[in-house]
């Protein structure tokens, strides 16, 4: 038993100074001013392609809820769900940062749940969590940096208040609403988090941030330290719930194709990497 519990507790030194590793290769991206492509990634057969392609993190993200689950949002996914898929995400990629949602009711309650959750997926292969909002979240975000779990912030358009928000709409287009974007990516940064993930929020906006702190961005700009895609839409195979008629569904404008000017799924990734590391994309047309 002695032995055992030894063996457990260098496997999990060994864990913590990998994670350690890939978050010190992701951050010298930043200061080198290389950008960096991040995926979302749900399974252990993406995550083998992916690590391959040379995507520097795999986002285990909610969005799990809409592209395999069929449902209009993101409300109803689990700790269970979340936890299932960053275990099958780390088998197949052991070796690239793993970024891990927080579902909706797992952080909101209180600082202790908050950790309680995040050390679950931590412990389910993740190496970093991240969790939307600002304001009250700040503290979240400041108690689970506090006790060794790096955060990644979700700001700006932040899909589990799509019903408070009224939809799928782009923020920070006002002169109130940009600076409390502003302000709480300023209050991220001093509590600790590794970076603010931006969704669909003005390129200006966005470039403005990225001088606060580390940024990934989806609908964001180009000026953004890195980039994320939903992996579906990179192959252009979403087209919205399963309850839907695809014929009605519109991409968002900062969806690209990445198949379609390719001729297989590794070529696609690679294509979308390439794309990011060039600054070539997101081009214009994918920005507000």
């Amino acid at each position: 038993m002695k032995e055992l519990v030894k063996l457990k507790a260098v496997a999990n030194i060994s864990t913590r100074i990998l994670s350690n590793l890939l978050l010190e290769k992701i951050q010298n991206c930043v200061k080198n001013g290389e950008k960096i492509a991040m995926l979302t990634c749900y399974d252990a057969t993406f995550a083998k392609l992916m690590e391959l392609a040379g995507v520097d993190i795999l986002l285990v993200g909610d969005s799990l809820g809409m592209v395999l689950q069929g449902a209009e949002n993101t409300l109803n996914v689990s700790m269970h769900h979340m936890t299932y898929h960053t275990k099958m995400v780390k088998n197949g990629a052991p070796n690239t940062l793993i970024l891990a949602d927080m579902p909706i009711g797992s952080y909101e309650q209180d600082n202790e749940a908050a950790y309680k959750n995040a050390l679950w997926l931590v412990k389910s292969g993740a190496h970093m969590v991240k969790f939307e909002g600002g304001g009250k979240r700040v503290e979240t975000a400041r108690y689970l940096v506090k006790h060794g779990i790096p955060v990644c912030a979700h700001l700006g358009f932040t899909p589990q208040a799509v019903n408070q928000i009224g939809g799928y709409k782009v923020q920070g287009k006002t002169n109130a609403s940009a600076e409390q974007i502003l302000n709480d990516a300023q209050a991220m940064r001093d509590a600790g988090v590794s970076f603010v993930l931006l969704e669909m929020v003005p390129a200006a906006l966005a470039k403005q941030v990225t001088q606060i702190v580390p940024t990934i961005g989806i609908g964001a700009g180009v000026d953004c330290n890195g980039q994320v895609l939903v992996l579906q839409d990179l192959l252009g195979i979403y087209t919205g719930a399963a309850s839907k008629n695809p014929e009605d569904f519109k991409n968002p404008r900062f969806v690209k194709n990445f198949l379609k000017d390719t001729n297989s799924v590794q070529a696609a990734v690679a294509a979308y990497v390439n794309a990011v590391k060039n600054k070539t994309f997101p081009a214009i047309e994918h920005s507000y």
